[in-house]
């Protein structure tokens, strides 16, 4: 059983402020720094620290040697990744003393994906295999449908939300990993059990995950038997960089529930694995290994 991300690498410039830049105010940075990011490369990172035989497709640009270079490190096939003389994507990352993030994207090499690497991609896995997208890539749809062809078990975390999720047929997904905000913006229901409800209305075979901060997280999986639901609580712990901290919980949970966790310790492991990385600057750079969120299962 495989894991494939076809998603986003980005190249990270994140400055630490004393404030997030207002309108017409010109402000110098505490600190600067360049990592490698993207939703996509972080999720596959995730998935390859935590066990997962991890894959990761997608485009890089001019400058993205560095993504490449940082996936391998971390043992996630790079073979589906095709580069082009586009920029490379990139992101500029606003860090407030406080840990919070304001985050600019430039979509880059990150939206050249062809009808044929998709194709050619999907075609290489199979029923049962894992495929997880982010919405920071063009041709969603398509890749989509290419996989549920295909028999993958589809996870979409439809990150940054915007009118494109609109294009994709939500009834091929099998989970929808949302953040509070996300779940407003899909269902326009303030309240996660409500936006639930909403979803499995419309969507009755897809599974939901709502991340919400500091309240923790809550689970909703469909399968033959039912409903099954689960929460969980946050860890409280000394935050200083919560870029890739999303991403980190997305890896854990995905690589439990093919492992066939219960959705209650998928829930602790991606709780534990996040805690760790917004204790760490940067975003794949803080994501801890699998020994590390084991020696601290005792901490929930």
């Amino acid at each position: 059983m495989r894991a494939l991300v076809f998603g986003s690498m980005n190249i990270d410039y994140t400055y630490h402020v004393d404030h997030f830049v207002q309108p017409g105010e010109t402000m110098s940075a505490v600190s600067q720094s360049v990592n490698p990011g993207g939703k996509g490369l972080n999720q596959a990172i995730a998935l390859s620290r935590a066990g997962a035989d991890a894959y990761m497709a997608g485009c890089v640009g001019a400058g993205g040697d560095m993504l490449i270079d940082i996936l391998k490190e971390s043992k996630v096939n790079t073979d589906n990744i095709r580069t082009c003389e586009d920029i490379q994507g990139n992101a500029v990352i606003q860090v407030s003393p406080t840990g919070e993030n304001c985050i600019l994207l430039f979509g880059g090499s990150n939206q050249v994906i062809s009808d044929e690497q998709i194709e050619k991609t999907i075609q290489a896995f199979s029923e049962g295999d894992w495929l997880i997208l982010q919405n920071e890539i063009n041709n969603l749809p398509k890749i989509v449908e290419s996989a549920h062809s295909q028999k993958m078990k589809i996870v979409l975390n439809p990150s940054p939300y915007n009118e494109k999720i609109d294009e994709v047929n939500l009834n091929l997904v099998d989970w929808l990993f949302l953040n509070e905000v996300e779940a407003k913006q899909l269902t326009k229901k303030n309240n996660p059990n409500d936006a639930w409800t909403d979803i499995h209305d419309r969507f009755p075979d897809t599974s939901v995950l709502i991340t919400l901060g500091s309240k923790g997280s809550i689970a909703w999986q469909v399968s033959s038997g039912g409903v099954e639901n689960a929460k969980q609580e946050a860890v409280k712990v000394d935050v200083i960089d919560t870029t890739g901290a999303g991403d980190t919980f997305t890896g854990y949970f995905v690589f439990a529930l093919m492992s066939g966790d219960s959705l209650e310790d998928a829930l602790k492991i991606a709780t534990i694995a996040s805690s760790i990385a917004v204790t760490r600057e940067g975003a794949a750079v803080s994501i801890p290994n699998k020994d590390e969120v084991t020696s601290y299962e005792n901490i929930i």
